[in-house]
């Protein structure tokens, strides 16, 4: 598997990618005030509270009262927020953090919030699509973030990328086989997912879907796809 550290990708637009660091900041506070425990053990109250619950959304179920705070519709944003583990977060935010940049630099800072937010409702609407009555909650950023990861390979595929193999080796390769791969592993998951799986993998297919499409509409004017233009370093000739 790959784990992504960096990328060598600088910001051509803006000065610092403010709404990324922004949504990790509010995960993360949201995760260690609501989810950690370490003031409250509220996880199940917090997941039924402001996760998206398909049944619930269809009117198939209701809500017991002690959870019905935030009207059901607006669970499309709230469940984003909202991590069962510090592994669920500690991944998202790590690809937030190393692939959002250059997608907010390619949008600009509101368009960008837009654009993964829309991603996240995407996903949610996939996920309840595709299993209508479930009542368990989805949770998690990996529909938004799933999104982005979309957004940037039509993007930069050709950027290189600094990744972990199974977690130690590290290696440098192209974008396009990085998150290639971990779309290609979503696909293969959705098709090979028990009925009792606890990933929402058609959440992660949602999220990739609209990233695909919005960013050939939402990207600054000029800012090309799939790295037209983009120069590369050429070694000096050697007489």
């Amino acid at each position: 598997m790959f784990v992504p550290i960096s990328d060598n990708n600088p910001l051509r637009h803006l000065p610092f990618q403010y709404v990324t660091v922004a949504l990790i900041v509010v995960n993360v506070f949201v995760y260690v005030v609501f989810v950690s425990g370490l003031f409250a053990d509220a996880l199940e109250t917090t997941a039924y509270t402001f996760g998206l619950i398909p049944a619930v959304f269809n009117d198939y179920r209701e809500l017991p009262a002690q959870y019905a705070v935030v009207p059901e519709s607006f669970t499309l944003l709230t469940y984003q927020f909202v991590h069962g583990g510090f592994l669920h977060l500690a991944s998202n935010m790590l690809f937030l953090w190393v692939f959002g940049d250059n997608v907010e630099d390619a949008m600009g800072h509101w368009r960008f919030l837009t654009f993964y937010l829309l991603c996240g409702v995407a996903a949610a609407l996939v996920h309840d699509f595709a299993q209508p009555q479930s009542v368990a909650p989805l949770v998690g950023a990996s529909g938004a973030v799933s999104g982005v990861i979309a957004a940037y390979l039509m993007l930069h595929p050709n950027v290189k990328v600094w990744v972990l193999v199974l977690w130690r080796v590290p290696l440098r390769l192209k974008a396009a086989w990085v998150l290639g791969f971990w779309v290609v592993l979503q696909v293969f998951s959705v098709l090979t997912a028990a009925e009792n799986e606890s990933v929402a993998w058609w959440a992660h297919i949602g999220g990739l879907a609209a990233g695909a499409v919005l960013v050939v509409f939402m990207r600054r004017r000029g800012v090309p796809l799939f790295d037209r233009g983009l120069v590369t370093a050429v070694p000096p000739s050697r007489s």
